[in-house]
């Protein structure tokens, strides 16, 4: 039997491609792929705390304290403080930000479009569903640690 693709490595692909289709649509708007994933998260998520929100997204809090330096200079955050903790910023989108999440959900749909073109309606949601329950089974075996039960019974 030949060998088929490896299902990790397509999904890989896939969502890559993704990404990089968005980023070829948004490159016009001067953002990096960073501070698109910091506005939908934030748009998501107003009056997270930063490092709240760099664990959301899966990156180092001195990594996104940068990033978000140069979105507040730009207009499109703004940091205020938190009431509960003098030391610590709580983030907002500033107006300027909004038509921003606009083009960003504009360029997605055009993107998931061309991903999805030939597949009808039906195929997407079962896509969707099949997807979703794989991330459910990966999170909770995140949950858990890792043992090769070869190793222990073999």
């Amino acid at each position: 039997m030949p060998s088929s693709p490896n299902i990790s490595f397509v999904l890989h692909d896939v969502a890559r491609l993704l990404r990089k289709r968005f980023e070829q649509r948004s490159r016009a708007s001067g953002l990096t792929r960073a501070q698109w994933q910091a506005l939908a998260y934030l748009s998501l998520h107003e009056g997270i705390h930063q490092n709240k929100l760099a664990d959301l997204i899966e990156i180092m809090p001195i990594t996104l304290a940068r990033l978000l330096d140069k979105m507040e200079a730009r207009g499109f955050i703004e940091r205020r403080p938190n009431p509960a903790d003098r030391r610590a910023w709580l983030l907002y989108l500033t107006p300027e930000a909004h038509p921003l999440l606009e083009i960003m959900r504009s360029n997605g749909q055009k993107t998931r479009g061309e991903a999805f073109a030939g597949l009808s309606a039906d195929a997407q949601l079962h896509l969707l569903q099949t997807l979703s329950l794989i991330k459910s089974n990966l999170l909770e075996a995140c949950t858990q640690p890792a043992v090769d039960r070869e190793r222990m019974h073999g």
